[in-house]
């Protein structure tokens, strides 16, 4: 599969995965028919947007609406930059020959922070001043990194880049290492674990069935949610996710705190996750709509459930990717070749 993954395949996948027998609980119907759904445009004028025709590089993260971060393989080298309106800055450049890799990419202030791999090389942390400078090695000690894709894979607090590495189920390390570089700290928290909004742990990234367990690392407080058998759940520390399946596939999709309150559906049968955060800015669920022609294009219509109005708006009637970091949600558009790309700034809204 190429880097351009389809919309929401990885969390449609899950679902699949999660078909389950069982009773499914009623839960009012979705607010907002589809033929009455405002576009971005109406129901968000204010909000920064782009649409970026002359895009060069592949995006890993965006800044804000217009400035981009990604890679492009350019001859022999893979090279990581900034890019604004044409005018592309180098972060990093690596033989191509050596399959690098950038990923887990995330932004606090003044630094962009990601990880790389290449070659032979372990996994590196990396960070460098968005107003310029060179990347500088934080640390190589990152252990065997647990990436899920997900906006938690680094997370910054306190001075401090956060990641999880681990073998096997039986234990996960919690590391650490200041954005100065240096030592690498280690806590090991028993079981499966990833990063969720800090301090917050979650068991794996998701439950086909039974509960979601949260741990918070400063008090060791444990939030079990639990789930009926035919439900498949992912949680933040603000919400959850509820795939609330039947014998066909997919009923519908709600979203409710993690102590069960304030239940909702957000979408029905057809509906999927388009990116796997939940709840992006504890406030906007990323979804898509496959039609008919989904497996022949691989597009999807997108949509964003606003949790704060009840509202469902459409961005696009076929995207191609979508993804979220940092409070940008982008997607594309078009061919492989001749991709265009479009981005909501979420908290501008």
């Amino acid at each position: 599969m190429s880097a351009r993954a389809k919309v929401s395949l990885g969390v449609a996948l899950l679902a699949a995965c999660a078909l389950l027998a069982g009773g499914l609980p009623e839960q009012p119907a979705a607010p907002v028919a589809t033929a009455s759904r405002l576009t971005a445009e109406q129901e968000w004028p204010k909000a920064a947007r782009a649409d970026l025709r002359d895009l060069t590089v592949e995006p890993l993260l965006f800044l804000d609406a217009t400035t981009a971060v990604g890679q492009v393989t350019d001859g022999d080298f893979v090279r990581l930059l900034v890019e604004k309106e044409g005018i592309a800055r180098e972060l990093r450049r690596l033989p191509a020959a050596d399959d690098p890799r950038f990923e887990a990419m995330t932004v606090a202030g003044d630094e962009l922070i990601w990880a790389e791999s290449s070659g032979s090389r372990p996994v590196e942390i990396r960070a460098v001043r968005r107003d310029g400078g060179d990347a500088r090695l934080l640390t190589a000690d990152t252990g065997n990194t647990l990436f899920y894709g997900n906006q938690y894979d680094l997370v910054v607090d306190g001075g401090r880049v956060h990641w999880v590495a681990g073998e096997g189920d039986a234990t996960t390390q919690i590391r650490s290492v200041a954005l100065t570089g240096g030592k690498v700290d280690v806590r090991e928290e028993k079981g499966r674990w990833s990063l969720t909004a800090w301090p917050w742990l979650t068991d794996d990234t998701g439950a086909q069935s039974g509960q979601v367990r949260m741990r918070e690392m400063t008090t060791g407080r444990e939030v079990r949610v639990p789930f009926s058998g035919a439900e498949w759940g992912m949680c933040a520390p603000t919400w959850c996710r509820v795939m609330v399946m039947n014998g066909e596939g997919l009923a519908r999709i709600d979203v409710m705190r993690p102590d069960g309150s304030d239940r909702r559906r957000v979408a029905g049968p057809g509906t999927q996750a388009a990116v796997s955060d939940v709840a992006v800015l504890d406030r906007f669920e990323i979804l898509s709509e496959p039609g008919a022609d989904f497996d022949l294009t691989g597009t999807a219509g997108l949509v964003v459930h606003d949790l704060a109005s009840g509202r469902t708006v459409t961005l696009s009637a076929a995207a191609d990717l979508a993804a979220t970091k940092d409070g940008v949600l982008w997607w594309s558009t078009g061919t492989q070749e001749a991709a265009v790309w479009h981005t909501l700034d979420l908290r501008t809204i």
